[in-house]
């Protein structure tokens, strides 16, 4: 017997897609949602949570009727370098700074693609550093060190 999905990681990936989606609206039921001039904590999850999910319909009805290729294996090596990055980032943060974090951040999990370039990965941290310390440091006061108290900062 024929299978209806004719593109299985079109599927998934939109199942995957509704499902963060539908959490996100119902994780955020609970709280205020506000209005557009007034935002309420539940109004931004809600919103993002309902444009996810509608992504993940409008993949999951794409793979019915668009053919695609089949799953490939699963790159274990590759999420387990991007969940040891995040984790790293995670450690470092405070101790050694923003710009330290961001750096293993990215080296680390650049390091899970088979297209690693250093010299892309390189320019990548630091326009990251850039971007990250002047929006998220300087301009919306994250407390966050650009350098941390392990050197100095």
């Amino acid at each position: 017997m024929k299978s209806l999905i004719r593109n299985p990681r079109e599927f998934w990936a939109g199942v995957i897609y509704a499902a963060i989606g539908i959490a996100a609206i119902v994780i955020g039921r609970d709280y205020a949602m506000g209005s557009a001039m007034k935002m309420g904590p539940a109004y931004f999850p809600t919103i993002l949570g309902t444009l996810l999910a509608t992504i993940g319909a409008i993949c999951i009805v794409r793979s019915l009727l668009v053919s695609g290729p089949a799953i490939d294996a699963l790159a274990l090596r590759g999420l387990a370098m991007v969940i040891v990055a995040i984790v790293l980032f995670a450690m470092l943060a405070r101790g050694a700074g923003v710009i330290v974090a961001i750096v293993v951040l990215v080296m680390v999990s650049a390091r899970a693609s088979v297209k690693f370039s250093w010299s892309q990965s390189i320019a990548l941290a630091v326009g990251l550093v850039v971007f990250s310390g002047l929006v998220f440091v300087k301009g919306l006061g994250v407390p966050l060190p650009l350098l941390g108290s392990w050197f100095g900062g």
